[in-house]
């Protein structure tokens, strides 16, 4: 026990007088003293963490300022990315308003015999029954009940059913209480063109009261018959089915209406328009005297049923 005691002081003693020289030779090689270099040993781990820390820190802030960057970034592309947004927006309300324009002017050009009002929808209603929609035009404008709506392109869209200051309704063709006298412009064939409401086909007119010999075919085209409510030759639809009616002895005719209803910004009321009405020429024999037909201008603003 003795033995091993001794060998353990030995052992470091040892130990201090080589830590002890080693000392010795850094403080004469660094200039510095014995105790500074113990001191800055004993620092040297203290020293080693605080460095990790402080590139751990200088990291994470950079990451930090980093991030803000981006995300800064990322909120300026995301107001340039709305502001171009809006900018494709106003560019296709002026592409669409300048075709609205075209149209008008040809719509004008064609059918000189138009008084128009144009006007903007600004509400829709609708049942199982009923397809109304509500303008900005009222008597201010022109506009009085009874009255044919129509599209740029002289489709016919529906009626005015009301009227205010400053507003109007206008009854579609879609709606089955709205009844307009068509005629097959390729054959000539005369029915009432109404909206249909058949289960699945709601969108669709049905023109009834056709004869039941009549030969009708898909793509014919149906137009007004004329009235003093609706000018003649205005575009109603197109055929795409027929059958006979539940009596047998008449026929009727699904149309695609020409107008896209659903779609509608503008439409054009006809306040009035020029028609032909034949006059008899009086005269002092017994002989028939051939009529002769004249231009009467029909200011739209008849009361009661439309036909």
């Amino acid at each position: 026990m003795r033995n091993l005691f001794s060998t353990k002081v030995k052992v470091i003693l040892v130990v201090a007088a080589l830590i002890t020289a080693a000392l010795t030779i850094i403080s004469g090689v660094t200039n510095n003293t014995v105790g500074h270099v113990i001191v800055e040993g004993i620092m040297a781990p203290f020293r080693a963490a605080g460095t990790a820390l402080t590139s751990t820190a200088e990291k994470y802030y950079s990451y930090m300022f980093r991030y803000e960057t981006l995300a800064a970034e990322n909120e300026a592309l995301k107001e340039e990315i709305a502001q171009m947004e809006d900018m494709a927006r106003q560019a296709d309300l002026v592409s669409r308003e300048n075709e609205r324009l075209r149209k008008a002017i040809d719509l004008k050009t064609a059918h000189e015999d138009y008084v128009l009002v144009d006007a903007y929808i600004i509400g829709w209603s609708s049942s199982d029954w009923e397809n109304t929609f509500t303008i900005n035009r009222g008597t201010s404008s022109g506009i009085d009940e009874n009255m044919c709506a129509i599209t740029a392109n002289g489709e016919v869209v529906g009626l005015v059913t009301e009227v205010g200051v400053n507003y109007a309704v206008v009854k579609t063709v879609l709606d089955s209480t709205l009844e307009i006298s068509g005629t097959i412009s390729t054959s000539g064939y005369n029915g009432m063109v109404s909206g249909g409401y058949i289960s699945g086909s709601e969108t669709l007119l049905q023109m009834n009261y056709l004869p039941s010999d009549s030969i009708i075919r898909n793509k014919d085209q149906v137009v007004t018959s004329g009235s003093t409510v609706y000018p003649r030759g205005l575009i109603m639809g197109y055929v795409v089915d027929a059958g006979f009616e539940d009596t047998g002895v008449a026929k009727y005719a699904l149309l695609d209406p020409a107008a896209e209803i659903g779609s509608l910004e503008q439409v054009f009321i006809i306040t009035e328009y020029t028609t032909e009405v034949a006059t008899q020429t009086p005269s002092e024999t017994t002989e028939t005297t051939p009529t002769e037909p004249t231009e009467t201008t029909v200011p739209v603003t008849t009361a009661g049923p439309a036909g």
